[in-house]
């Protein structure tokens, strides 16, 4: 039986076409750079602005949104337990992003086709970060500043600076599925 995940690849942002053409569904991947963070309001929001030609709280091409709500920093942290949420509650939102240059969306959970075709189109990858281990994940981020919507509270929109953050490639630009393969694998 052929694993599921794949190589291990180290990848900084924004993420360039030649990049997101070599990645493939199950590559582990390690993130440096820049991430956004933004969940369901803030999605809704950025779209809004799109639909009405406002300018974007930063520049979409080339980026990765990461759908979490971290949690308050400690006094000595950077930034609180930082884990993603169930990425189909930016389903709707997410093509628009996409169409406009979005790259790269980290999250948990499977995407809607209207997504997946999206991505396709426009050459777009989601990653699955682990779920449960918030706490881990934070220990990637090195800086952390709220850039858009800070009335959201923990939903805001940050910038964060990220240093190998761990995540596999779940959706990749040809259309593969690591949820629907490892289904597939395990079924009975």
């Amino acid at each position: 039986m052929p694993k599921l995940i794949k190589k291990e690849i180290r990848i900084t942002t924004p993420l360039a076409d030649k990049v997101i053409k070599s990645l493939k569904t199950g590559d582990k991947v390690l993130i440096s750079g820049i991430i956004y963070t933004a969940r369901d309001v803030a999605h809704k929001r950025l779209v809004d602005a799109i639909k009405d030609k406002e300018k974007l709280p930063f520049n979409l091409k080339g980026q990765i949104i990461y759908f979490t709500g971290p949690t308050p920093a400690p006094p000595d942290k950077v930034i609180g337990s930082a884990g993603p949420t169930t990425s189909s509650r930016m389903d709707s939102f997410s093509p628009a992003l996409i169409k406009k240059g979005l790259k790269g969306m980290i999250g948990k959970g499977p995407r809607g086709k209207e997504v997946v075709d999206a991505m396709k189109k426009y050459k777009a990858v989601y990653f699955a970060a682990v779920g449960g281990a918030a706490a881990l994940l934070s220990k990637r981020i090195k800086k952390s500043e709220v850039i858009a919507y800070e009335d959201l509270g923990t939903e805001a929109i940050r910038r964060l600076e990220v240093e190998d953050f761990p995540v596999i490639v779940v959706n990749d630009i040809y259309g593969d599925d690591l949820y629907l393969k490892g289904m597939k694998r395990y079924a009975m």
